[in-house]
């Protein structure tokens, strides 16, 4: 009881009005210069971001400390609570490193985690996400502390402090934000600690109000003080284990739940055992240029770089424009086949690298037919080596998978590059806010396979002890010549991994700039019966070729820097999707 009368006198500063904030910063989504650039969805974190590449600290440096400020202003995408994965090009010696943050499955998981035992049937998507079941471990602030130690100029205490000042003076709701908090109404009021920060009075805040957390400034002071091991064995790791195992129950909530919301097994013990995975990245090779991205648990390397191999042998600059996006919704379709039915945490190393095989790609190009579209969905390939023909595997089943993430982009002024993709996996996680610590903790277990779905096969993305469910982030670090041309990224879930290929395409191949190639209206397939696509797709000539189509009103937010030929940078951001997101640079061109 005292944990919930203390929240709810806090819940009363929260929306304090203060004149310095009357407007938020202003956003542009696309900056020219020199020394350094950023682009997040957001312009608070852009700008925290942008004065650490002023005061000399590197692309890692400011990575991390944008990223601390989007678990303040897009808590229900990022934050100490999820996970992510981060790719980073050391200009010094020409090489690409990746970071594994992702989540993972406490050691009392089972492959049944998600199976109803009173039905033996599935829960519904809502009933595990809204639980302790759903909540893996952490991987965020030792994401963060890697990073730093390994490649940054400073430390974790100076990287926080300015998201923790952030948190304390507050920042200005936008529409994003009061949205988010209005789609997960139901989900907040189920728990005190939730509702006392994000539905005070049982509303979402006002556009335009001062949104302040102070729980949230004390958990980064915390962290700077004692480095990520506050929350992997100190006080930290013992809030966490409680709320997963005893949920922050509303007595009375203003929204009713159909479902119970059930505890997890989550334990310090969990917590303690976690460690920062540090994989070689994916590579392929695409129009002559070097393309590296993430690898397992994560599929956002292995699909996308299957694509751009099967893509490779089509000379899509050349092609009229409806067959050249015939070509890359088949090969979506195609690679997302061989995901489904592949690729999870446990992938063999040599399994990962078949599947970007040129030679297997090839194969899988055959079967697309330059007049038709394929029936969907698309029966997997088998990379066994041996490649040729056309042989198709047993049908796989499409995967989809939520929204919950964000993506930033940071270049600095000696050439080094951060691609970084964090997420909470739904948008709003859990709904679980740590009584007293201002963050939400992920569903991110959700992203496994509630139940086999291969048939007689192996599945490779069941839930189990330690295991880390399978991601479609997709950071990516393109290369010419051993240096960095540009580099992108995006939220999305499953979606992420055809934005990222998207803008790949239409920048590499379609003869678009990094803003033209971002800006572009979108459709996504991932080896489903239709085609997701956004408003302006050019859908008529690809549907009197066999697409079928359903509207998405949005699809992705993608981030991306470019190096120009003359030394300028090129950041960009969203124009308006999501919002509209940020881009700078230290010394804008011209000036």
């Amino acid at each position: 009881m005292r944990t919930v009368t203390a929240l709810a006198l806090l819940a009363t500063a929260v929306l304090a009005p203060d004149p310095a904030l009357a407007a938020p910063p202003g956003k542009s989504p696309v900056a020219v210069g020199y020394g350094g650039a950023v682009a997040t969805v957001d312009a608070d974190a852009t700008r925290i971001a942008l004065d650490v590449l002023r005061d000399g600290g590197n692309a890692v440096d400011a990575a991390v400390a944008a990223a601390a400020a989007l678990g303040v202003t897009e808590p229900f995408s990022a934050g100490v609570g999820g996970g992510g994965f981060l790719v980073y090009y050391d200009a010094r010696h020409r090489t690409v490193h990746t970071l594994d943050g992702r989540e993972t499955a406490p050691a009392a998981t089972t492959e049944t985690a998600f199976v109803n035992p009173a039905t033996g049937k599935p829960y519904a998507f809502d009933e595990a996400r809204v639980s302790g079941l759903s909540v893996g471990v952490p991987g965020t602030p030792q994401t963060w502390e890697t990073a730093l130690e390994r490649w940054g100029t400073t430390d974790l205490d100076d990287a926080l402090l300015p998201a923790a000042r952030l948190a304390d003076r507050g920042f200005v709701v936008d529409q994003t934000f009061a949205d988010q908090v209005a789609a997960n109404r139901a989900v907040f009021a189920q728990f005190d600690s939730t509702s006392s920060l994000y539905l005070r009075g049982g509303q979402p805040p006002a556009v335009g109000s001062v949104f302040r957390n102070p729980d949230l400034a004390r958990t980064y002071r915390l962290l700077a003080r004692d480095g990520a091991d506050a929350l992997y064995r100190g006080a930290l790791a013992g809030d966490i284990a409680r709320a997963v195992q005893h949920p922050p129950l509303a007595t009375s909530p203003a929204t009713p739940w159909p479902y119970p919301v059930r505890p997890g097994t989550l334990r310090r013990s969990d917590l303690d055992a976690y460690a920062v995975h540090q994989p070689a990245p994916t590579h392929v090779t695409y129009r002559g240029l070097d393309v590296y991205g993430m690898a397992t648990p994560s599929s956002g390397g292995s699909t996308t770089g299957e694509a751009l191999n099967i893509l490779a042998g089509s000379d899509l600059a050349h092609l009229p424009g409806t067959l050249a996006l015939h070509r890359y919704l088949e090969a979506s379709a195609l690679a997302f086949a061989d995901r489904n039915r592949y690729v999870g945490d446990r992938t063999a190393r040599p399994l990962l690298d078949e599947l970007l095989n040129p030679d297997f790609a090839a194969e899988r190009a055959c079967r697309i037919d330059p007049a038709r579209a394929l029936p969907k969905p698309v029966a997997p390939g088998v990379p066994d080596g041996t490649y040729g023909g056309c042989a198709a595997a047993p049908v796989g089943e499409p995967n989809i998978q939520d929204l919950g993430t964000t993506n930033l982009t940071v270049a600095d002024r000696w050439g080094n590059v951060v691609e970084y993709t964090l997420t909470i996996e739904a948008t709003g996680g859990s709904g679980i806010v740590v009584p007293g610590r201002g963050f939400l903790l992920n569903n991110e277990l959700t992203d496994f396979n509630f139940a086999p779905t291969q048939g007689g096969a192996p599945d490779p993305n069941l839930p189990g002890p330690g295991r880390r469910p399978r991601s479609s982030m997709a950071p990516t670090i393109v290369l010419s010549h051993g240096r960095p041309l540009l580099a992108t990224g995006s939220p999305g879930g499953s979606t992420i991994i055809t934005t990222v290929l998207q803008v790949l395409v239409n920048r590499l191949d379609l003869g678009m700039g990094l803003p033209e190639a971002i800006d572009a209206p979108r459709a996504t397939q991932r080896n489903t019966a239709s085609v997701q696509a956004e408003p302006g797709f050019p859908t008529a000539g690809l549907a009197a070729l066999g697409h079928v189509f359903t509207a998405n009103p949005e699809i992705g937010a993608a981030t991306g820097v470019e190096f120009l030929r003359d030394g300028r940078v090129q950041a960009v951001a969203e124009r308006s999707r999501r919002g509209g997101g940020a881009a700078a640079v230290v010394r804008p061109w011209p000036a």
